[in-house]
Formats: C-alpha cells, sequence, structure tokens
C-alpha cells in the first residue's frame, strides 16, 4: 500500500505544478483572501459548485473573474435580478415568421464558468432553471435537452446584510453547491496593499492564461486517485452522522439545536472536496485534518439549526465545530 502512495504522490506533485503559477497569477489583482481563492480551486478540482457569502466590496465577483482569466475557459457573469426570466438564463425559442418555423437561441449559461452574482435576488423559476444545470449539467429549452460543456462551475456569491428584494434559495438547491464559502474583511495590512494596487481611475486587470480546461479535466482524474484511507471514510460518515443523531455521539446538548441534519450528499462531497484539498496541498493522500480543514465549507449549509439554536444565538458553524470538536478522530 506505501507503494501504491509514493506512486500517488509523484503523480500529484507533477500533476500540480500549476497551481502555484495559478495562484501567483491571482495574487497580482486579489491581495490576501487566500481562503476564498483556496475554496474557488477546490471546487474547481472536485467538478462542486460554491456559493460565497461576503458583505459588498470584498472581491468576490473579482476573484471569480481572475480565476477564470487564468484558466483560460469561458466565463459568463449573470446579475440575479427579481425581473430576471428563466429565458435570460438558459436561452429561448425564436419564431422565424418567414419559414414558419422555430430555432433554439442559447442563453449565457452555456459556458464555462458561470458567476451568479447575487443568487438570492432571482425568483423561484429560475433557480428552477438554474438547478436542473447545476444538478444534471443539462438544460431543457422547450423540448430539446442540450448537455453542458464540461468543465461546467457555478460560482454563485450572495449579500448576507441586504434582504430587502431577496427570496431565500430553496433547501434542495443550496444542498447542490459543495461548499458554502463565508468570507470577512481584510486585515489593516492587506487593507493597506489594496489601497495601493487598486486606487488607480484606469486600472486594468492583466490576467495571463496558465492552464486551459483540457488540463483541469486530467487533473479530476488524478483528484479521483488519491488515496483515502478506510479509516477517514468512516470518519467523515460519523461526522455527517453526528449532524443527524447527536446524542449517539455524547452530544445530547445538539439535539434540540439542530432541525435538520446533513444529507449523504454531504458524505459524498466531504470526501471529494477532502481529496481535492490535498492535491491543492500537493499531496496523494487524505489526512484527518483535510476533514477538519474543509467540513465547515461543506456542512455549514446542510446543518439546518433549529429555532432555539437561534434563540440561543448559536449558528451552524458552532454546532459543526462542536462535532468536530468531540467526534473521535482516527
Amino acid at each position: 500500500m506505501s507503494q501504491g502512495i509514493t506512486v500517488i504522490n509523484e503523480k500529484v506533485e507533477k500533476e500540480s505544478l500549476f497551481i502555484e503559477a495559478l495562484l501567483s497569477e491571482v495574487r497580482k489583482v486579489i491581495v490576501g483572501q487566500e481562503y476564498l481563492v483556496q475554496r474557488l480551486l477546490v471546487g474547481l478540482l472536485a467538478n462542486g459548485h460554491v456559493l460565497i457569502e461576503g458583505v459588498p466590496g470584498l472581491a468576490k465577483t473579482m476573484s471569480v473573474r481572475v480565476l477564470s482569466a487564468a484558466i483560460n475557459t469561458g466565463f459568463q457573469r449573470l446579475q440575479f435580478t427579481p425581473d430576471l426570466l428563466p429565458a435570460d438564463l438558459i436561452g429561448t425559442m425564436v419564431y422565424n415568421p418567414k419559414e414558419g418555423t422555430f430555432s433554439t437561441k442559447k442563453g449565457p449559461i452555456f459556458s464555462n464558468i458561470i458567476l451568479a452574482d447575487e443568487i438570492n435576488r432571482a425568483p423561484a423559476k429560475v433557480q428552477s432553471a438554474l438547478l436542473e444545470a447545476m444538478q444534471e449539467r443539462q438544460v431543457t429549452i422547450g423540448q430539446e435537452t442540450f448537455g453542458l460543456e464540461e468543465p461546467f462551475l457555478v460560482l454563485a456569491t450572495q449579500n448576507p446584510i441586504e434582504q430587502e428584494g431577496t427570496y431565500a434559495l430553496p433547501e434542495a438547491q443550496v444542498d447542490r453547491f459543495m461548499l458554502k464559502i463565508n468570507i470577512g474583511y481584510p486585515n489593516k495590512e492587506e487593507e493597506h496593499k489594496i489601497l495601493k494596487r487598486m486606487a488607480y481611475t484606469d486600472k486594468k486587470l492583466e490576467i495571463s492564461p496558465v492552464v486551459t480546461p483540457q488540463k483541469i479535466l486530467e487533473v479530476r482524474k488524478v483528484v479521483n486517485e488519491i488515496y483515502m484511507d478506510e479509516k477517514i471514510e468512516r470518519y467523515i460518515v460519523d461526522i455527517v452522522f453526528a449532524t443527524r443523531n447527536p446524542g449517539d455521539y455524547g452530544l445530547e446538548e445538539l439535539t434540540d439545536l439542530i432541525e435538520y441534519g446533513a444529507s449523504p450528499r454531504a458524505s459524498i462531497n466531504l470526501a471529494l472536496a477532502a481529496k481535492a484539498y490535498a492535491f491543492v496541498q500537493r499531496r496523494g493522500y487524505v489526512t484527518p485534518q483535510d476533514i477538519k480543514s474543509i467540513g465547515a465549507d461543506v456542512l455549514r449549509h446542510r446543518v439546518i439549526p433549529s429555532y432555539e439554536a437561534e434563540a440561543e444565538d448559536k449558528t451552524a458553524d458552532d454546532i459543526i465545530k462542536r462535532i468536530f470538536d468531540e467526534v473521535e478522530v482516527p
């Protein structure tokens, strides 16, 4: 087994050389936000959509734009608004009166990286159209179904402080996001660097592509090969089960604080994200620390706190931290 891990390690070392070049390009524009950029990379390598939550002005949109430019892939930014229609997203059938026929006009969803800006501002019909694209990697226009080109990744942003004119995302859609990332303000030193770098009226993004979409698809195959011991797999299952039945893990105090625990999709996504995280760390195997490092991002939107938790000012992050502190590490 150790010989097998050595082979995987060597393959990961070779295939992950582009990561430093990619991060270097991103850092030309983005100051700080290492956590955000790293999680975007994990989502890309693990073939999982990412939901980014943070107050305005934290470079959420710019980070996604810069990352897509460094990958040299198709990119579409969609500004979600209350009057957006499904056809604005996926396309529609156009009637040609001269020939008496309909033709398909594809929408902006037919790209590789989709930035869904302020996703919680769009109504339910738009959310349901996006849901099919996210889960099935396909779009239905009229009676015809079109596959979406790989890699296909939805990176969505939402603003937590302004609720007027917003719609709560359906739980089924939120569950389709592999990761939910919460980002905060930069520190004082980072903000000073941002000011020096960006305070120009004619500032332009100059990003050189360092990797192709084909390379990303090849790397995903390597991510699948990363070794995960059965003890780590069982650790993932224990973490997820602790969100459903905390009393079985000596966490009786959490029983009334959790309305709904994480689904089996959480177990799958936690395993995939941990492998991608190990790859970003240029390692051919998953450690328990990888599970802890990426775990909150996979679980925070899948563990639904109860009214009692809200009354006690307990968030999903508080509950998840308590679970990781108590569940036995292999």
